[in-house]
């Protein structure tokens, strides 16, 4: 009987991109996919520490894996429990200790481990639960099988870690120190990518844009440079790259906006506040006029370019005043799209002991004044689309009989009723309809 295994993945892109990767290592060893955890010979859970209450919501999917394992049991099927990820390098021996029926967790940096400790677990005469959150002297991605393109959009991770140490940020703990892959590394994943069916890449890095991997001989190169190779690839016709930090923004990165023809007019930049007191509190290594000035620099570049953004709102010592801040931005870049939370403190960061913690019902309703004015923005840029033609990838198949979704270059969600056929491709349409959050339109 084939093996099978099961992940659920939390999080950040990056996660996605390793589950991806776990996923070739398990195929490797023999066994396929399933949606159904009834079902799976392995249940892995690949874990993100930025949500709030991550770890309890892992815990909750813990115990529910553990009720079906003990029911295959009954019938005669071993079920291996494992998690992956940042919870992980996080809670440590924790993850153990409160589910001792784990069969292995390890780091976000050592899953490239998965096959040996698979096979490390099926010769145990007892359970033993094996845990491994050590960061490699060497890099995982050395270790990882080629992979292959899922569909016509695939993430290619260029750079990991952190160096940073934002105040309120577990990344640079749970991922460590920022490394970038070499470049003939990263082109050659791109070509096998291309040649499998991608026709749409997007560069992924914790801070893509600090990027500094190493060429052949040895010089090293930043991202604008790795864009430009990439983009000379045959058969690639979208680009993108994510998470970038505002410090990292080169002007000669800025201005591959206006040279790369397939680069995609979108950037997600998260400026996290607009209140500059905030963002020194946060140790991010710009203020609010070193963000604007970004911002016009790339407008200058390519006026068709629109963003997407990052806030925290809440944090220790924020004001009504720093707060409103934070709208002036708002108002100023008119963001597209965002992502916007709720302060919360994580155990072993600076901000989780500072003084003047806000109050969850200021927070909640700072929150709420700026996620409207979010959506206001985001829906009038997608009211705006009406009327227009625009190239958009369709991946997936929509809820309804013949019908598709894809991304347009703003990175929004849009559905038509189309030929099935039309998945994996990129087709010219005409936006018919708007809301808050998708377009739907029809092919011309």
């Amino acid at each position: 009987m084939t093996k099978k295994y099961y992940i659920k993945t939390f999080g950040c892109q990056m996660n996605v991109y390793d589950s991806s990767r776990i996923a070739d290592m398990l195929k490797k060893e023999g066994y396929t996919e399933t949606n159904r955890q009834t079902e799976a010979d392995i249940v892995l859970f690949n874990t993100c520490h930025i949500r709030e209450k991550a770890a309890e919501k892992l815990f909750s999917d813990l115990g529910r894996a553990k009720l079906i394992a003990d029911e295959r049991a009954e019938q005669g099927h071993k079920t291996i429990i494992g998690v992956v990820g940042c919870v992980v390098q996080a809670e440590d021996e924790q993850i153990i200790a409160r589910a001792p029926y784990v069969d292995f967790a390890v780091g976000p940096q050592m899953y490239f481990r998965i096959p040996e400790i698979l096979r490390q677990i099926s010769a145990q005469k007892e359970h033993q639960s094996v845990v491994d959150t050590d960061f490699p002297a060497i890099s995982k991605f050395d270790f990882l099988p080629e992979n292959k393109a899922q569909g016509a959009c695939s993430y290619l991770a260029v750079q990991e870690g952190c160096n940073n140490f934002c105040t309120y940020c577990v990344v640079p703990y749970t991922r460590g120190a920022e490394y970038s892959r070499p470049v003939a590394d990263v082109v050659a994943e791109a070509k096998r990518l291309i040649a499998t069916g991608t026709i749409e890449i997007n560069l992924l890095g914790q801070n893509v844009n600090s990027y500094h991997g190493e060429d052949e001989n040895g010089h090293e190169r930043n991202l604008a440079y790795l864009l430009h190779k990439i983009a000379e690839l045959d058969g690639l016709k979208r680009l993108r790259y994510t998470t970038s930090y505002p410090a990292d923004m080169t002007d000669d990165l800025i201005v591959c906006h206006k040279d790369i023809d397939i680069l995609m007019p979108y950037l997600h930049l998260p400026v996290q506040s607009g209140s500059d007191k905030i963002l020194k509190a946060m140790n991010r290594r710009h203020n609010s006029g070193d963000y604007l000035r970004i911002v016009e620099k790339l407008a200058a570049a390519n006026p068709n370019l629109r963003m997407s953004s990052d806030f925290i709102v809440g944090f220790p010592g924020e004001t009504d005043a720093d707060f409103q801040q934070t709208l002036n931005v708002v108002n100023q870049v008119k963001y597209i799209q965002a992502f916007s939370f709720k302060y919360s403190r994580r155990p072993g960061t600076p901000a989780a002991v500072m003084e003047n913690q806000v109050e969850e019902k200021v927070k909640k309703e700072r929150l709420d004044i700026l996620q409207t004015l979010l959506f206001d923005y985001q829906t009038k840029f997608n009211q705006a689309c009406v009327g227009k033609v625009m190239p958009v990838l369709f991946e997936q198949k929509g809820r309804h009989k013949g019908q598709l979704i894809g991304r347009t270059p703003y990175m929004q969600n849009l559905h038509i009723e189309t030929n099935g056929a039309n998945i994996n491709k990129i087709l010219n349409v005409l936006v018919t309809d708007a809301t808050t959050n998708s377009l739907s339109g029809k092919e011309i």
